[in-house]
């Protein structure tokens, strides 16, 4: 639980990379002892998200825009072996919620929700795999971009709709079973999405 609030702080630009998380604030704040708080610690910063550095404390991490395009170009193959299985295997309670989500995004009225559902859709797409390995190696390769999201939020606005979009027809083709076309869009999505960052990242 601790875990996830501070990944959600970082997703949601609360914190900003580089920037100090102080145990005992945490700890006061969340209402518990400090070893909870100090193990969250550690299990955050074997996913990348934090650094602890002896006599320094623990930090917000940071990526590179070189990172960046390291974990996409994994990120790439990865989404388009989800497409792909997803397509195949997805039953229909899958289906409709991914149907769901999809009208959830069109209903988003501020970036930061839209961006929630955003993680939301490709987390579901990873579980319509049924691949549990694939799931957890791909969340926890992604969980590493939160460290960018406070910077895409601020920037994001433009391209919501092109986003809305594209996450339509990656639906639909999952749903329709199209295995060939849920690959092909889910890689192209990626692809965009990286040089939306690279876009960015140069202004």
């Amino acid at each position: 639980l601790i875990c996830s609030e501070l990944e959600g702080w970082i997703a949601q630009g609360k914190v900003s990379p580089g920037q100090p998380l102080r145990e005992a604030d945490i700890s006061a704040q969340m209402g518990l002892s400090r070893g909870p708080v100090r193990e969250a610690f550690r299990i955050l910063e074997e996913r990348g998200l934090v650094c602890c550095e002896k006599n320094r404390g623990v930090r917000v991490g940071n990526l590179t825009l070189g990172q960046v395009k390291e974990i996409y170009e994994l990120r790439e193959t990865l989404e388009g072996l989800i497409g792909r299985l997803a397509a195949e295997r997805a039953g229909a309670a899958e289906k409709a919620a991914l149907k769901g989500i999809v009208e959830e995004m069109a209903d988003a009225e501020d970036v930061a929700r839209y961006t929630q559902l955003n993680f939301k859709i490709h987390e579901m797409l990873a579980g319509c795999t049924q691949n549990a390995v694939l799931k957890e190696v791909y969340l926890r390769l992604v969980s590493r971009l939160h460290l960018f999201r406070s910077y895409v939020l601020r920037h994001q606005t433009g391209s919501a709709k092109r986003s809305y979009l594209e996450h339509k027809a990656i639906a639909e083709a999952v749903c329709a079973g199209e295995a060939d076309e849920a690959e092909k869009r889910l890689k192209a999505h990626t692809r965009e999405s990286l040089q939306h960052l690279i876009a960015i990242a140069e202004k």
